[in-house]
């Protein structure tokens, strides 16, 4: 494997207990590598616990979420690669080495992909799965777990899509996605993750619903006609539908008729529009 200057960053809210474990098991086993914990606004002992170790530490002054603070953590990281895990004991060291080997390989991000034995509860697997088949009908290629946490990047690559991420808990989907449509190499490796160690920061219904809506919001960036042909045809055929009922019954082209096909061409209209914007968005990350 070619040897590259790697950071391993763990954004924690909350962790001291987890990190105990896992900071000294990642410097035994990586001690030429930068650790840096992001503190995100704890009111336990994390920021002491990461003290302790000697680790490089970076401190919210208050809760900015995990998207933040894996923002922040890459924006400081030293590393040409950059490791993502969480603080909270889910994802093994161990598993670390077989990432950076496959990215080793040529690729530009490799993301830690569950078993579905990992998932905490039926609705939560059920859930993943519904995102990770919407996104892969999006970017065209396979997803094997859209929302793992536990991934390695290239840092330059990585870097150009931090405007992109979300502060919340949805970086893992909004890098992914953004890492298919510029073309960037993205590969899957299977782990078994961890139960993790005390509470969950997320909130099923709140935060499902947050994917949902980011996935759309990240697939009109992506492939803007994938989301509006499809609301367009759907326009169209009430239109269809609607003319042939009134011509049917009353022998004449009604205005509803008229007005769902005009919304049927509008709607393509603009995902055509949001398509040439999206390509210039990206062909002007691609020169910078």
């Amino acid at each position: 494997m070619e040897q590259q200057t790697l950071s391993i960053v763990l954004p924690a809210k909350n962790e001291a207990s987890s990190l105990k474990k896992l900071l000294p098991v990642l410097q035994e086993s990586y001690p030429d590598a930068e650790i840096l914990v992001v503190n995100d606004g704890s009111r336990d002992e994390t920021l002491e616990v990461s003290q302790a170790a000697g680790v490089k530490l970076i401190t919210h002054a208050y809760s900015m979420g995990n998207g933040a603070a894996i923002k922040h953590g890459a924006r400081a990281a030293k590393g040409e690669w950059i490791v993502f895990m969480d603080a909270d004991g889910q994802h093994d060291p161990a598993d670390i080495s077989r990432l950076l080997e496959r990215l080793s390989e040529g690729f530009d991000m490799v993301v830690g992909a569950r078993d579905s034995a990992s998932q905490a509860s039926l609705s939560r697997r059920l859930g993943n799965g519904f995102y990770n088949c919407l996104a892969s009908w999006v970017t065209g290629h396979r997803i094997e777990d859209l929302t793992s946490g536990f991934r390695v990047v290239r840092a330059k690559r990585f870097r150009e899509f931090l405007y992109l991420l979300p502060n919340g808990f949805s970086y893992p989907t909004t890098s992914t996605m953004a890492f298919f449509r510029a073309g960037y190499l993205v590969s899957y490796v299977p782990v078994c993750a961890n139960k993790r160690e005390g509470k969950s920061h997320i909130n099923l219904l709140k935060d499902g619903v947050r994917f949902f809506f980011i996935i759309l919001k990240v697939a009109t960036l992506y492939s803007p006609l994938k989301v509006f042909t499809p609301i367009s045809f759907g326009f169209f055929v009430l239109g269809i539908s609607n003319y042939f009922y009134t011509y049917m019954t009353a022998g004449q082209f009604t205005n509803m008729s008229a007005l769902l096909f005009i919304t049927s061409v509008l709607v393509f209209l603009m995902g055509l529009i949001s398509e040439q914007i999206a390509n210039l968005l990206y062909a002007n990350t691609a020169r910078q």
